[in-house]
């Protein structure tokens, strides 16, 4: 698989907790490498359940940071889908080294465009931009 299947399938799995305790989750990882469409090779879905479980860990202070840098928005007016998606990248730009913040908010963004609904995409576009670290002014990015 490579990283966008992967993140993918981070992404489908991290949507299951919406609807399913945290004690809950190994069981629903088991279920969902059963299908044929979430197969995965054992290296692969060891690093899959891996940073689901490293996520759902810091759900808490994502949440609350969503909650108080999006202003007239709590993570309970969300969309499931969004909320989901803004979950993962910003676990990735907060807490996640080994991937650049640049590709965590493409990636976001393109699963908005898959998964979300037409305004998904220019939501989660923006409500990243309020994590992202900005550059100096004058600074160059080359």
């Amino acid at each position: 698989m490579n990283r966008r299947e992967i993140r993918e399938q981070i992404f489908k799995l991290l949507f299951r907790a919406e609807f399913n305790k945290p004690c809950e989750m190994d069981e629903q990882a088991a279920f969902f490498f059963e299908t044929d469409d979430n197969r995965a090779a054992l290296a692969d879905a060891d690093y899959i359940k891996e940073k689901l479980f490293k996520v759902l860990t810091y759900i808490p202070e994502i949440d609350q940071e969503l909650s108080d840098k999006v202003e007239g928005w709590d993570v309970n007016r969300m969309g499931k889908v969004d909320l989901t998606i803004l979950r993962l990248a910003i676990y990735e730009i907060k807490f996640d080294n080994s991937i650049p913040q640049g590709v965590a908010i493409n990636e976001a963004v393109e699963l908005a465009k898959k998964f979300g609904q037409d305004n998904s995409k220019a939501f989660v576009n923006g409500v990243l931009s309020k994590f992202a670290d900005k550059l100096p002014p004058g600074s160059d990015d080359s």
